[in-house]
């Protein structure tokens, strides 16, 4: 499990990006590119990294569940996802 204060810094991220998001939208299309560079550096979508929302995992993270490997079998095998079943042949 990935520690509390890495949780919390791609949280706050995420929300710098979605506030920044149609200004910086904007100032690209217009070619504004200082007043781009103004604005904080984590607003920009290419920082991100995909974490798995239960534990913070950075490696091993499935995008259609949102959730890494790990806790994607772990749930699987419990029946929490719906639709997901074992194989069995």
């Amino acid at each position: 499990m990935a520690r509390e204060s890495i949780k919390a810094r791609e949280r706050k991220k995420e929300k710098l990006v979605a506030k920044y998001a149609e200004k910086r939208k904007a100032l690209k299309e217009a070619g504004d590119w200082v007043g781009l560079d103004k604005l904080p550096r984590n607003s920009s979508r290419v920082r991100l990294h995909n974490r798995c929302k239960l534990t913070g995992r950075p490696k091993g993270y499935m995008r259609k569940f949102g959730i890494s490997r790990v806790t994607f079998r772990e749930m699987a095998g419990e029946g929490k996802i719906p639709g997901v079943t074992k194989a069995s042949w």
